[in-house]
């Protein structure tokens, strides 16, 4: 059975076993201002995933927030959402793990800035996801270093959606400005207009 089959598994029947039962924990990745992360693997499939373990006590509204929009997306360019468990006073959210880490962590740990190939690569996949997002009326509202993870293979990865929002068609009709963009190789180009 194929990883991505094994994974479908995990949103059908293993929701309601516990979690330690599907995932080995193998490391601790860092700390949010909502919780750990941590990267695991998935028993039965062998994959290597994140495992972000937030408090319950944690404001629920904006977890269950960003688990909906999590759930709604399927591109290769947002973090994909695999599922979700209640273990005592924690939520275990499993999602998509990005081997290379978040930009801001690459830049930290190189100490120097990255090239400019390497910023058109990574701000291409970023609008490619925010272009993803868009045309679904979900807006991310806090893009930055730290919320684009890059797998191993160097695609760049929007994550992190807490404080990110659903577009109504009353909110729309108060939007003045739609960007777009050209993606041109490796050069982008950012085209504004003005209803």
């Amino acid at each position: 059975m194929s990883s991505k089959s094994e994974l479908k598994k995990l949103s059908e029947e293993n929701l309601t076993r516990q979690p330690e039962e599907v995932f080995d924990i193998i490391c601790k990745l860092g700390e949010g201002s909502y919780g750990s992360v941590y990267k695991a693997l998935h028993k039965e499939s062998g994959q290597v995933l994140a495992i972000k373990q937030v408090p319950v006590d944690t404001d629920l509204q904006e977890i269950i927030k960003e688990i909906s929009i999590m759930q709604q997306c399927d591109s290769p360019y947002v973090v994909k959402y695999y599922g979700s468990y209640f273990k005592n006073t924690d939520l275990w959210i499993v999602m998509e793990y990005c081997g290379a880490g978040s930009v801001s962590d690459i830049m930290r740990l190189r100490k120097k800035t990255l090239s400019e190939d390497e910023i058109a690569t990574i701000l291409c996949d970023t609008l490619k996801g925010l272009e993803y997002l868009h045309l679904r009326r979900k807006i991310h509202r806090d893009i930055k270093a730290g919320n684009i993870l890059l797998n191993s293979e160097g695609h760049a990865k929007l994550a992190d959606f807490g404080v990110a929002g659903q577009l109504t068609d009353t909110m729309a009709k108060r939007n003045t400005v739609i960007g777009k963009y050209h993606v041109d190789n490796k050069y982008f180009f950012l085209v504004r207009f003005v209803h």
